[in-house]
C-alpha cells in the first residue's frame, strides 16, 4: 500500500505502528527519527525501522506516509520541520491523545498543505513506554478516532480509514472539539484521578504501609498512574478547559457521596452506588474496546 513510512518518534506508539504496517504488508520500508539518537538506534536494532535518519526532514524525504508520534506539545515543531519535504499525495497522521490543539498546530505549521494531515487517536497503549515495548498487535481490535476538518483532502481521509481498518481497527470520525470533550471525561480525568490518588496515599506518614496492603482492585484502578509523565503532562495541559470542566463535575459527585456518608444517609448512598454499578455493568457488556 505504501512505499516508505517516515516515522517521527520511535517510541511505543510509533514503533508499534511501524511493526503493525510491516506485519500487515502495508509498507516496504521504514525510515525513523527520534529526538534521542539512542531511541532511533534501538529501533533499528530491533528491526522496527530499516534505517535511521539524522532529522525529521530526512525521515520524511522520499516517504509517501508519515506518522508523527511525539508528545502533543512537539507536534507543531515537527510539522514545521517536515513541511518543505511534503508531496501532494503524502498522507500525514499523528497519534496524539488531544486533537483541537493538534489541529490548530497543523493549520499554523502546514498552512496550504494542511489537507494532507489526518489527525488520528488510536485508543490503545500501555503503562510502559519506550520502543523496546513496541507491539505489532497493539492496535488490533482497538478503536481509532479520526478528526478531519473541512480542509482535509478526501483522498487522504480515505487512505487513513483504509489503513487503520486493515490493521484490524474500528475507525470512527468526529470533530476535534467532540473528541476532546469526550476523552476529557473517559481518559484524561481518570488519569488525573489516578495521579492524585497515588500522591494522596504516598504523601501520608503511613502511605507505604497502606500501599503494601492494597489488593488487585487497587492495582487495576491505579494502573494508569504509571503512565509516562512527560506525555501526560502535555495531554492534561493541552486539554485543560475540557478537563477542568469534567473535574468539577466529578468533584460534585464526590461531594454528594461524602455528604451522604457524613449524614449516614444509607438509602441515598446505596442509590448512588446502585446507579454507578448498573451503569458500569451495562457498559461492560456492550463495550468492545479497551484503552
Amino acid at each position: 500500500m505504501f512505499e516508505q513510512l517516515g516515522l517521527i518518534g520511535c517510541g511505543l506508539m510509533g514503533g508499534s505502528f511501524a511493526l503493525a504496517l510491516k506485519q500487515a504488508g502495508l509498507v516496504k520500508r521504514v525510515v525513523g527519527y527520534s529526538k534521542s539518537p539512542s531511541s532511533t538506534e534501538r529501533a533499528r536494532q530491533l528491526g522496527i525501522i530499516d534505517s535511521a535518519a539524522a532529522s525529521a526532514a530526512l525521515a520524511v524525504s522520499g516517504s509517501d506516509i508519515v506518522l508523527i508520534a511525539v508528545p502533543v506539545a512537539a507536534t507543531e515543531a515537527s510539522l514545521k520541520s517536515i513541511k518543505p519535504h511534503l508531496t501532494p499525495d503524502m498522507l500525514i497522521m499523528d497519534v496524539g491523545s488531544t486533537k483541537r490543539d493538534v489541529m490548530d498546530a497543523a493549520r499554523r505549521a502546514l498552512r496550504e498543505q494542511v489537507g494532507l494531515f489526518v489527525p488520528a487517536h488510536p485508543i490503545a497503549g500501555k503503562e510502559v513506554s519506550g520502543v523496546e515495548n513496541a507491539d505489532a498487535d497493539l492496535y488490533t481490535g482497538k478503536q481509532v478516532i479520526l478528526t478531519p476538518i473541512e480542509r482535509t483532502l478526501p483522498a487522504q481521509l480515505q487512505k487513513a480509514q483504509e489503513l487503520w481498518s486493515r490493521l484490524g481497527c474500528k475507525v470512527l470520525s468526529m470533530s476535534p472539539e467532540q473528541h476532546d470533550a469526550a476523552y476529557a471525561a473517559v481518559s484524561h480525568l481518570p488519569h488525573l484521578i489516578a495521579f492524585a490518588l497515588m500522591n494522596a496515599i504516598s504523601g501520608q506518614p503511613q502511605g507505604q504501609e497502606f500501599l503494601s496492603l492494597a489488593g488487585p482492585g487497587f492495582r487495576d484502578f491505579t494502573r494508569i498512574a504509571a503512565s509516562e509523565p512527560t506525555v501526560w503532562r502535555d495531554i492534561l495541559l493541552s486539554n485543560r478547559d475540557e478537563l477542568l470542566a469534567q473535574s468539577r463535575i466529578f468533584q460534585a459527585q464526590l461531594q454528594a457521596l461524602e455528604k451522604m456518608i457524613s449524614s449516614a444517609d444509607a438509602p441515598a448512598l446505596e442509590g448512588l452506588i446502585t446507579k454507578a454499578s448498573m451503569t458500569r455493568a451495562h457498559w461492560s457488556m456492550n463495550s468492545k474496546n479497551r484503552a
